[in-house]
């Protein structure tokens, strides 16, 4: 069992390695070249971006990853995410994820310390040259999806739409994750 914690640890410090930082900025860049993506940046109230949540697993799992939050485009204070995953599952990944916030209701829902995600809600990758639809099974959480002429389509659920950019690593999962949220104003 100790054997297992070392491994895991090490797995998700490795995929949390510090970026440049510029790394936001880039993240938000990387989002912006996705053609789901585009209408949120020109109509949502605000979003918080992370360059690089690291996860791993070995029976149980966990995600940890810092952000920025912007409003109206600009900066307004840090997120941390933290997930925990419960189910089979094995590996360790990285990616990058953004939370539109519809309206100021789902803004200040945010930004009010503890927000979280259930397990239930579903996200949209977006994959190098192609995107798809997926439901979280700790990868992200909060978007509902339909697809559309072989193309992933992102929709607010609840006032929260997330989009996820995979990095690297390789999992397999079949498990109950959330992820919480805290904020701190800058």
């Amino acid at each position: 069992m100790r054997m297992t914690s070392i491994i895991f640890a090490f797995v998700c410090f490795a995929l949390a390695m510090p970026a440049w930082a510029d790394k936001y900025l880039d993240t938000i860049e990387n989002f912006k070249r996705a053609e789901v993506a585009k209408p949120y940046f020109t109509s949502a109230y605000g979003y918080a971006v992370f360059p690089t949540i690291g996860k791993g697993a070995i029976g149980v799992g966990g995600a940890g990853g810092k952000g920025h939050v912007y409003q109206g485009g600009k900066f307004v204070g840090e997120s941390t995410l933290v997930q925990l995953s419960v189910g089979f599952q094995l590996g360790g990944q990285a990616y990058s994820q953004i939370v539109f916030f519809e309206d100021k209701r789902a803004f200040d829902e945010f930004t009010s310390n503890g927000f979280e995600f259930g397990a239930d809600a579903s996200a949209v990758a977006i994959t190098a040259g192609a995107n798809a639809q997926v439901g979280t099974t700790g990868v992200s959480a909060g978007a509902s999806t339909t697809v559309e002429h072989g193309k992933a389509v992102a929709q607010y659920y609840k006032g929260f739409a997330v989009l996820t950019l995979a990095k690297g690593g390789l999992m397999y999962q079949a498990a109950l994750a959330g992820q919480k949220y805290t904020f701190r104003r800058k």
